[in-house]
Parts: C-alpha cells; sequence; structure tokens
C-alpha cells in the first residue's frame, strides 16, 4: 500500500480500524433514537440538557483512573471489557423500547452505565493505537481514526434517523447492540497480544499523580486540551437538535438524522484531505485558525432558518474540528512516552468529552430562558474570542510546527 494510508498496512491496525467504525456507527444510530425518544417522553431542553450531565459526570470521575489502568494492564483485553459493558448498556435500551416501558430514567441510567465504560475505554483505545503502527505512520494512523470516526458519525445519525422517523428505534438498538460484539471479536483477533505499557505500570493514586505533573508540565499539550475544552464547552449544541429540527427548521426525526449527520459529514471530508493530502507544516496557526472558523460556523447555524444553510454551517463546523483534532492528537501521542500515554489520554478525554457535554448542560439552561438558537449564537461568538487570546497569550503555541513536534519526539525516544 502506497500514499498517505501506509498505517493501513498493519493488520492489527486494520482489525481495530475496522470494529471502531463498525461500533461507531451504531453508536450514533443509538444516540439519535436515544435523544429523540427522551424528547418526546419530556419536550424539555432542560432534560435534554441534563442527558449531557449524565454523559459528562461518570467521564470527570472516572477517566483518570481510567488512564490509570491503560497504562498498567492489556490495553486489548480492557477494550473487551468496556465494549462489553457498553453493548450490555445498549441490550438494556433495547429490551426496555420492546417492551414498550421505555422511561427518561432509564435513558439516563443507561447513559451513564455506557459513560463510566467510555472513562477506561477511549485511554485504552488512545495508547494502543500507537501500539498497532509504526512511529513513523502514527500521524497517518491518527488521521484515518478521525476520518473513520467521522464517516460513521455520518452514516450512523442518518441510518439512525431514517430507521427512527420509520417507528424502528427498536432495529437501532438491536443494531447497536451487535456493532458492539463485531467490535469485541475483531479485537480478539488481533495477532499481537503483548499490547500493555513497555514499562509496565501500577494503579495507583501516585500514577494517577504522575499523569497530571506530566500534563501540568508540558504547556503545548496542556494549552491544546484547555483550548479543546472552552471550544467544545461554548459550541456545545447537539442536544438542542431536537428543538431546532422540530420548532426552528421543522425538519422532523428524519432532518433530525440530517442535522446530526452534517457536522460529521464536514469532518469526514476534512479527515479524508490530511489522510491522502499534503501534510500540515504550521501547525499552530492552523490550530488557532480552526478555533475561529468553528466558532462562526456555530454562530451562523444557531442564526439560520433554513435547513441547507443549517447544514452548510455544521459541515464547516466538522471540517475546522476534524483539523484541530489531528493537529492536537498528534501533537500529544508524539511528545507522550508511550508509559503514559493512557493517562494522557484519559485527561485529554476529560476536556474532550467533559466540554461538550458540558456545554450542553449549558445551552439547555440558556434556551430555557433565552431560546435555542440564541443560546447556540452566543456559545459561537464567545468562541471566537479564544484564538484571539490564544495567540496573545500562547506565542510557543503560535509558533509551533510539525518539525518541533518531530524533533522533540525524537529527543523524548532517544
Amino acid at each position: 500500500m502506497t500514499g498517505r494510508l501506509v498505517s493501513l498496512e498493519s493488520r492489527d491496525f486494520r482489525l481495530y480500524y475496522t470494529g471502531q467504525i463498525v461500533s461507531n456507527v451504531g453508536t450514533h444510530m443509538q444516540q439519535v433514537a436515544l435523544t429523540w425518544q427522551l424528547y418526546l417522553l419530556t419536550h424539555s431542553p432542560l432534560a435534554l440538557g441534563l442527558l449531557g450531565a449524565f454523559k459528562a459526570l461518570p467521564v470527570l470521575v472516572f477517566a483518570l483512573g481510567g488512564g490509570v489502568v491503560a497504562d498498567a494492564v492489556d490495553r486489548r483485553k480492557l477494550m473487551i471489557a468496556t465494549q462489553g459493558t457498553m453493548a450490555l448498556a445498549s441490550a438494556t435500551l433495547l429490551v426496555a423500547t420492546w417492551m414498550g416501558a421505555m422511561a427518561p430514567w432509564l435513558i439516563y441510567a443507561a447513559t451513564a452505565l455506557a459513560a463510566v465504560a467510555l472513562a477506561f475505554d477511549r485511554p485504552a483505545a488512545g495508547a494502543l493505537v500507537p501500539r498497532l503502527v509504526p512511529r513513523e505512520h502514527l500521524s497517518n494512523a491518527l488521521s484515518l481514526n478521525v476520518m473513520g470516526w467521522q464517516a460513521a458519525a455520518v452514516a450512523g445519525p442518518a441510518i439512525g434517523g431514517m430507521l427512527v422517523g420509520a417507528g424502528a428505534s427498536l432495529a437501532v438498538y438491536a443494531f447497536d447492540v451487535v456493532s458492539f460484539l463485531a467490535y469485541i471479536g475483531m479485537l480478539l483477533a488481533i495477532r499481537n497480544p503483548a499490547l500493555a505499557p513497555e514499562g509496565g505500570g501500577s494503579v495507583s493514586l501516585r500514577a494517577a499523580l504522575e499523569g497530571l505533573r506530566f500534563i501540568a508540565g508540558n504547556r503545548l499539550i496542556l494549552s491544546t486540551m484547555v483550548l479543546d475544552f472552552l471550544a467544545m464547552f461554548l459550541g456545545g449544541a447537539l442536544l438542542l437538535m431536537p428543538i431546532f429540527a422540530d420548532q426552528v427548521l421543522h425538519v422532523g426525526a428524519q432532518g433530525l438524522g440530517l442535522l446530526y449527520g452534517a457536522q460529521p459529514a464536514g469532518a469526514a471530508l476534512a479527515g479524508a484531505y490530511l489522510a491522502v493530502g499534503p501534510k500540515l507544516r504550521r501547525h499552530g496557526e492552523v490550530f488557532l485558525w480552526t478555533l475561529a472558523i468553528y466558532g462562526a460556523a456555530i454562530a451562523a447555524f444557531g442564526a439560520s432558518t433554513w435547513l441547507p444553510l443549517s447544514l452548510l454551517a455544521l459541515a464547516i463546523s466538522g471540517a475546522a474540528d476534524t483539523v484541530s483534532t489531528v493537529i492536537r492528537a498528534t501533537l500529544r501521542q508524539l511528545l507522550t512516552p508511550d508509559e503514559m500515554r493512557g493517562r494522557m489520554t484519559s485527561v485529554g478525554m476529560i476536556f474532550f468529552i467533559g466540554g461538550p457535554q458540558l456545554g450542553e448542560v449549558e445551552a439547555g439552561v440558556v434556551a430555557k430562558f433565552f431560546g435555542a438558537p440564541l443560546s447556540v449564537i452566543s456559545g459561537g461568538v464567545a468562541c471566537l474570542l479564544l484564538p484571539v487570546l490564544a495567540a496573545l497569550l500562547l506565542p510557543e503555541l503560535r509558533r509551533y510546527t510539525e518539525e518541533e513536534a518531530l524533533q522533540r519526539a525524537a529527543a523524548l525516544a532517544a
């Protein structure tokens, strides 16, 4: 295999990559069904915002512990256990839908269980990828990872929206359960079982504090995490999508699927370009520009009352976020030793997941008192200020280049 797809030469990475896409398609299908059912049960923006809290709080509580565990055990085995737990949560929703017993408390409970599992799964997955491909192919693997994630996020909501609109929520939950089991099968098929960190590790408070000290001592890694958190917090509006679909754009459940898929569609296109196109060089400047574009696009979505414009704005925000994600992920993996990658990923996950989920809670509260459009517009405008402040306060980030990251990585490995 040639070109920018060289990471797919690794059989183990292909298995991981394929399983991740299948599982993510099911997860995004489930999110459409779950949020639509919750909206029909409550018709409340606060209830939708509260769902974000049940996604975020378990991550905030357990993520660092998940990173410690990921740096101490076989990461593949840990992922098999977490994927099985998430399958159980989805199976609960499947049975409740089949029995006609779905209720808001059950949706919240299943969401919280899956979030606890995710707090252990993401650090293991983030630390696993660098062990499946050669170091020189890592950036390509991370770009493909983002592209695959976003492609699933395009297909999942679109399929889920069509099935939910046709009254087939039961089929959505059934597919989600099967997708988790398929991913587990592919993880079991990975031939190289030696996926624990090179230096071993211990599950202890000391190990957790070591991870925090490492992040705090690296300004480049920490600054990208903080900026990511703030951008996602201010731009968090996904759980308000049912309100936009019903009350602003008047497009129903099928339109909701399109809205959920638009942002990942732009992200997938950007990810494909990054995977096969020329490498980015001036990462710091590009990263700051993506923050500005993301904020402007979110504000435009909030102001739009026309579906095509709303879809375009969401697609642009997704493309900007993908470029930002690849830059952040490459920087962090190159500047982090293998024995610390699980903890680094777990801290990043607290910012990455906590930001949008807590932002959705904030968006729900603002929407309750001022309306959904103003909630989204204000968040996007506030996000526009972030790159300006970052350029002034973090000159080393503004000047950061790919060559600098490679030089630091080489020094770290020496």
